[in-house]
């Protein structure tokens, strides 16, 4: 028997999860977190979260962990390895087994978080093992939703540091190519919404902002924002294809990154926003977003 109130996280310990815990709190939710046994789960018990410990790569702890929930959202990724434990192994042995799992239960709701143009990009590895994750949810008769974010600009943003601080932002290809971006936390509620949201099962949603912006145009946008002038350090695209294909040969994660840089280039990195506004409403402005980012990274900006 399932509680209509209650939603198993997975990813819960991650910058996504734990905005994903704290938007279902928001929202009345009651959560359950999978955790992996030797990971720190304080915070997220100080939160009110129970906690069920396991592990994708373990298929008899995800049962258990589903046992009772009405839903289930899942922002685990392995190939970036931000967390000890973290393998590519998670995003195709892991996904297959957590929708094993729901498959067994009776998960009502199944919200993954996949990205953007994962169904165009074979040659992707952790683009495309979003798409697979999808179709096997499909095999298996899992009811679900797949959310397909694009470009973590809160996340892409801080490499070398507070690039407002600096008044330079460092970029990877061309700085004129448009693609979309978003905000953790905008994704966050967009998936706690989705564990309820009607009239969408087995739909992929493309999330963004109102409309693409190339790099440049952020830098300019957030310029105006706070009314001095933010440059764009972009690396060349040749560079980076060089150093990828040179050390690609021994490290698949940059290989992976490599290859998403390269589809960057492309300019086909772009989101249709039709289902995202009928499902979620208005998406938020890329100004909007910008200003939230900068205000969040501690700046005032100018009235």
């Amino acid at each position: 028997m399932t509680n209509d109130n209650l939603v198993l996280v997975v990813g819960g310990t991650g910058m996504l999860g734990g905005q994903v815990v704290t938007a279902l709190l928001s929202r009345g939710k009651r959560v359950r977190a999978l955790v992996r046994p030797a990971s720190n789960a304080a915070a997220l018990e100080r939160a009110g979260v129970e906690i069920a410990r396991g592990d994708m790569m373990v298929p008899e702890s995800l049962v258990r962990a589903m046992d009772g929930a009405d839903a289930v959202i899942t922002t685990a990724a392995g190939y970036t390895r931000h967390s000890k434990g973290d393998t590519a192994e998670i995003d195709t042995i892991g996904n297959r087994n957590l929708i094993d799992a729901a498959s067994q239960t009776a998960v009502r709701r199944f919200v993954l978080t996949s990205i953007l143009s994962s169904d165009q990009t074979p040659g992707v590895p952790h683009f495309w093992n979003k798409k697979l994750a999808e179709d096997w949810l499909e095999e298996r008769g899992v009811p679900f939703v797949s959310l397909r974010p694009g470009a973590f600009l809160d996340g892409i943003i801080r490499m070398g540091g507070d690039p407002f601080a600096k008044g330079r932002l460092m970029w990877f290809g061309s700085p004129t190519i448009p693609l979309t971006f978003v905000l953790t936390e905008d994704v966050a509620g967009y998936l706690a919404d989705a564990a309820d949201v009607p009239g969408v099962e087995g739909q992929r949603i493309d999330i963004g902002w109102d409309r693409p912006l190339n790099i440049q145009e952020v830098a300019q946008v957030a310029g105006r924002l706070l009314r001095r002038e933010i440059r764009v350090r972009a690396i060349p695209a040749g560079v980076i294809n060089g150093l990828s294909t040179v050390v690609g040969r021994f490290s698949p994660m940059v290989n992976d990154l490599g290859s998403m840089l390269r589809w960057f280039q492309t300019g086909r990195y772009v989101a249709d926003p039709t289902r995202q506004r009928e499902v979620f409403g208005e998406m938020p402005t890329a100004e909007g977003a910008i200003a939230r980012l900068v205000e969040g990274m501690g700046h005032t900006i100018p009235a």
